[in-house]
């Protein structure tokens, strides 16, 4: 799953369909209107990425096994991203959760003399190393996701936002449960070992913080897997015989969390998910299970990656704002989808 600390450093607040869809990478191009050789109004803009074909960029494409729902659509909107240019040339290594064999792949790359490298490190602290590697090599990097030790290892850091997954799940819940008097609301985390659980929860706490009425009365924390979640949720439900609401951190180990609810015959509470897989969504749809809404965790900022790694390579901008180079930072935002959204947001649920 994906890991990356809410820090202060990412301060450029962007929704996650705007760049995918080619919102800030489209519209106007170069310098002057008028076509002469100064003068011009727009003389002083920067020259932006939109769908034209460009100078031809060779995107080196390096990530974990696919071995998640989630990090599989990852690799599935950047190669369906790469489809919609005509001027990339686009070089996927093969995934890998061990670092080392990352690291090998991402200095294969590099010996290719890729234009740009897009890496989402299986674990970032020990994939820092090759990020510099490659940057040394005068190859830009596009950071996705799970963060570096150093911004010096990429030239931009896209991803999602942990502590912000965790607030507006809070904060939806909070909200359905604002008038019940002892509302009690229990957990159900992923890895505690990955520090964007910790962020999670904290936003979570933070934000449940506003609401007096609302306690948290247990937490189990699974392994992002179908069996974990069954396991885990099962405990809690044993622990707990009665409570309001549920937040799942992960909508792929909550497949495992519906099978142990449904075996206990509970349906007296609701169930927040997150991620924002297909299946939840279509649970959102339909409204007839304790799910009634997902916290977003876009894997629309691989396709967005390919965006930026590209306008990178042409040695662009992002369109609709004034600098004449991309941000070095975005983190995208974690929408709540419920039934009042859900037809806006079903298409983007990923297998």
């Amino acid at each position: 799953m994906a890991e990356s600390p809410f820090t202060s450093r990412r301060n450029m607040l962007f929704g996650a369909g705007a760049l995918a869809a080619g919102g800030f990478l489209t519209a106007c191009t170069s310098n002057s209107d008028d076509g002469g050789d100064g003068g011009g109004e727009n003389d002083n803009k920067a020259a932006v990425a939109d769908k034209k074909k460009g100078k031809q960029v060779t995107i080196g494409f390096s990530g974990p096994q696919a071995d998640h729902g989630w990090l599989n659509a990852i690799n599935d909107q950047a190669r369906k991203r790469v489809k919609e240019y005509e001027d990339i040339t686009f070089e996927p290594v093969e995934g890998s959760n061990d670092a080392a064999t990352q690291s090998g792949s991402i200095e294969t790359l590099i010996n290719k003399k890729v234009d740009v490298i897009v890496i989402l490190p299986a674990d970032g602290k020990a994939l820092t190393q090759a990020g510099l590697k490659a940057m040394e090599a005068g190859i830009p990097v596009v950071n996705l996701d799970r963060i570096f030790d150093t911004p010096q290892a990429s030239r931009c850091w896209i991803g999602g936002d942990n502590y912000g997954m965790g607030v507006n799940a809070g904060n939806y819940i909070g909200e359905a449960l604002k008038d019940k008097k002892n509302a009690k609301v229990v957990e159900l985390a992923g890895m505690d070992t990955l520090e964007l659980t910790k962020q999670r929860s904290k936003g979570f706490r933070d934000a449940l913080k506003n609401y007096k009425n609302i306690e948290i009365v247990a937490r189990q924390a699974a392994e992002f897997t179908v069996e974990s979640g069954q396991k885990k949720m099962s405990d809690l439900l044993q622990a707990v015989k009665k409570f309001d609401a549920l937040w799942n951190h992960d909508d792929d180990q909550g497949v495992g969390a519906e099978n142990a609810i449904k075996q206990a015959g509970r349906d007296d509470f609701l169930m927040v998910g997150g991620a924002g897989s297909k299946h939840v969504m279509d649970q959102i749809k339909a409204d007839n299970t304790v799910i009634k809404a997902t916290v977003l965790y876009p894997p629309t900022m691989a396709a967005s990656a390919i965006d930026l790694a590209r306008a990178l390579g042409q040695g662009k901008g992002i369109a609709g704002m004034a600098e004449f180079e991309i941000p070095a930072s975005i983190t995208l935002y974690s929408a709540v989808v419920d039934k009042k959204n859900i037809d806006q947001y079903l298409p983007t649920g990923f297998k």
